[in-house]
């Protein structure tokens, strides 16, 4: 598929940039190994603060951040048994954010009815996850589908990534395999091609072709013998508001992504690897030290590049909204479509100022092939 100037994706554009997130699915908010039993942490989903907390029994909850009675952060209190206590008063809540004690309060006397909002909370893929949304619809939505996780054979690497951009940008970047110019000091990807496209309601999909060579090439044992240069397919799936890419049967990589705020986002990301290495050197603690290794002389590396330009994006972005942009890759015009699609069907915005489903030049349920919509 050859890349096309779609001038006609501006009015989207705009959209996607200024839209928050559909609440009603599972959202990242913290690694589980880095909350201890009988800690406390803040964490934000769209600009709303809450108080994560893993109890004695090592159970996680999750409520919203102000004490019922004064406001104050409750992150700033502390967990007795299984409950949370506001620093101020000690006003004690349970993890239905109920009030359950009051300490300079007689025994005799009857509690007020205070409750803090909870949320959902489950723990996965070594993620602590919240449901922001309906608390109804919790089990009815799933989380992200990672088979390879605790699998033989794959070593995978935890990658976070911290960013000043909306998430948008973000998931741009993630989409956009025409950036490989970007890394090309790391011996990165060339001569990308789209070559399939598909979108729906719930997201898009994408294939693209790529060349390595040179290290990354060495390292995926992707070369040929004699030769460290391969052309493979790269695939991405971006299910609403997570991804999940592949390339052919030698790497994976599951990112999740946090939306805090309209100009700030984190990913929480999980690439699985076919290391040619032997497997005493990809189990036990050597993995560990070779995760680590990988992480910051690899991953980190491209990441770093990739959060320049993200953020440089949304620095000119919030200095003037509404200059204009010629994109050229149809899966961009795709990705905003969903983003500004879920949204709105969300309910949280009723007043939309732009119809997603007439700015796009790629409709709903339409593949894109060999250049060609079918």
């Amino acid at each position: 598929m050859e890349a096309s100037a779609v001038l006609k994706g501006q009015p989207i554009y705009r959209r996607a940039r200024a839209v928050g997130i559909n609440p009603n699915y599972w959202y990242p908010v913290f690694w589980a190994d880095q909350l201890k039993p009988e800690e406390v942490v803040s964490v934000k989903i769209w600009d709303s603060s809450l108080a994560v907390y893993r109890d004695a029994d090592g159970t996680v909850h999750a409520m919203a951040d102000a004490c019922p009675h004064k406001g104050v952060e409750l992150h700033k209190g502390e967990v007795h048994g299984n409950n949370l206590v506001c620093p101020y008063h000690g006003w004690e809540f349970d993890s239905d954010g109920q009030c359950v004690g009051i300490p300079y309060f007689p025994k005799e006397q009857k509690l007020p009815c205070a409750q803090a909002k909870s949320y959902p909370t489950r723990e996965a893929y070594g993620i602590v996850w919240v449901f922001p949304g309906l608390a109804e619809l919790a089990e009815q939505q799933p989380l992200p589908d990672v088979p390879q996780y605790g699998q033989p054979g794959w070593f995978m690497v935890r990658i976070p990534g911290h960013f000043q951009a909306h998430f948008s940008i973000c998931n741009e970047n993630t989409m956009d395999v025409f950036h490989g110019f970007l890394h090309k000091d790391l011996q990165g990807w060339y001569e990308p091609k789209l070559l399939k496209l598909k979108q729906d309601d719930d997201g898009v999909a994408a294939e693209y072709q790529v060349s390595y060579e040179g290290f990354l090439s060495k390292l995926l044992g992707l070369g040929t013998k004699g030769s460290d240069s391969a052309t493979r397919t790269v695939s991405i799936h971006y299910r609403y508001p997570h991804y999940a890419t592949s390339l052919e049967s030698v790497s994976s990589l599951y990112l999740m992504r946090l939306p805090i705020g309209p100009t700030e986002t984190k990913s929480f990301s999980l690439m699985f690897l076919k290391l040619p290495l032997p497997q005493w050197l990809l189990n036990g603690p050597i993995a560990r030290v070779l995760e680590k290794v990988i992480l910051n002389n690899i991953f980190l590396k491209f990441l770093h590049q990739d959060v320049e330009m993200m953020e440089s994006e949304q620095r000119n972005y919030s200095i003037d909204p509404h200059r204009n942009y010629v994109e050229v890759n149809p899966a961009i015009i795709a990705l905003q479509r969903v983003i500004v699609g879920q949204y709105e069907r969300s309910g949280v915005s009723h007043t939309s100022s732009v119809d997603a489903s007439k700015e796009s030049s790629i409709q709903p349920s339409q593949e894109v092939s060999n250049g060609m919509l079918v």
